[in-house]
């Protein structure tokens, strides 16, 4: 079931949301005031939170304005309180917060939040996982299209297969034999072949190798 972080100042209303979300099968994680639910930002990794606005240190208004200035928030954020007006919770959903609870709340108000807020979670995770993958495709093939040029490029695929072969086979014996500084011994093991099948080749294809036959 998922992780839900409670930052709130008043000892009461930590304990009574824990006990009802505990009861409806959620990880209830509590925090006093902003130092406290900046460590269990980090060691709870928390799926929804419920951030109290007043609280005596650092407000709840404050802590989300940090949180937002540090990159995408990192779950939906929940604003409460009990002395809450329409200005205050346009600055919230501004700075990325998913909704507002009034407190008191009902027990029923504050799971319908909690599981849309979820959904909502779920949703932009696939959404984000779909752009990765669209983004991995994208990437595979530019490559894949630079790999083609880079062979159209060496090879006239006009030519009749032994010809075209012969091209590409003169590319490579030419690249591994710059690569590996013309040192017939690794060019043989690279291209997995025995040195005098090389030589044979690399004369076919009259491909000198004058800088080193070690």
């Amino acid at each position: 079931m998922a992780n839900v972080l409670v930052v709130d100042d008043e000892v009461g209303i930590r304990e009574l949301f824990s006990e009802i979300l505990s009861d409806e099968g959620y990880t209830v994680t509590v925090a006093a005031n902003s130092v406290e639910a900046r460590r269990a930002l980090h060691s709870c990794s928390p799926d929804v939170i419920l951030l109290d606005i007043w609280m005596p240190d650092t407000d709840g208004m404050s802590l989300l304005k940090e949180w937002a200035s540090q990159g995408p928030l990192p779950c939906p954020v929940i604003m409460m309180s009990g002395h809450a007006n329409i200005d205050m919770a346009v600055e919230a959903t501004k700075f990325g917060a998913y909704s507002f609870l009034e407190k008191p709340t009902s027990i029923k108000t504050l799971t319908e939040a909690l599981r849309a807020a979820l959904a909502a979670k779920q949703t932009m995770e696939r959404t984000a996982a779909a752009v990765q993958r669209s983004a991995d495709n994208a990437e595979k093939s530019k490559k894949e299209q630079s790999t083609s040029r880079s062979l159209s490029e060496l090879i006239d695929f006009s030519l009749p297969l032994r010809e075209a072969r012969d091209q590409f086979e003169r590319a490579y014996f030419s690249h591994l034999l710059e690569q590996e500084n013309y040192s017939m011994t690794r060019v043989a093991a690279k291209a997995q072949l025995e040195r005098t099948h090389l030589y044979r080749k690399l004369r076919q294809l009259g491909i000198e190798w004058s800088k080193d036959e070690s």
